[in-house]
């Protein structure tokens, strides 16, 4: 589709050339959104169970992933909550925007153009405050000592 939007007037012979970098770039795009939301995020529905109907912080609850074998034990959970304490402060310290911009894309998995719409900002804006953020985040993290 990108190929035959954006390049429809070029001559055929710089087809190949062109989707061959449209298919590398795409790949590389989803790679780098996956390691993003890996090392920063678990999705909301996720941390909410589809039928509870009460109000509570997702923030509290965390499940694990099918893979990995969590620590019951009662220092474990201890550590997981203070973890995940230090992750809301941290979110609570970012600029407003950064912070609608990050949970958007990275919590409510939108896409950018989504977001962008919801922000009422353009997608590079959209892209920006997501960078910051992550940043600001990795920074603000890395002093209380947690590494993704």
């Amino acid at each position: 589709m990108k190929l035959s939007e954006k390049y429809s007037a070029r001559p055929g012979a710089e087809f190949p050339m062109l989707f061959q970098r449209i298919l590398q770039n795409t790949i590389r795009d989803f790679y780098r959104r996956q390691k993003v939301r890996s090392l920063w995020t678990t999705p909301i529905s996720a941390l909410v169970g589809a039928d509870s109907d009460d109000e509570h912080d997702p923030l509290e609850t965390l499940e694990a992933a099918d893979d990995s074998k969590p620590d019951e034990s009662p220092h474990g959970l201890l550590q997981r909550s203070q973890v995940l304490a230090l992750i809301e402060k941290a979110l609570q310290r970012l600029p407003a925007r950064q912070r609608e911009a990050f949970v958007l894309r990275y919590w409510e998995e939108l896409d950018v153009a989504e977001a962008a719409n919801i922000m009422g900002c353009s997608e590079g804006s959209v892209k920006t405050h997501c960078s910051r953020a992550t940043h600001a985040l990795a920074a603000m993290l890395k002093k209380q000592g947690i590494e993704p």
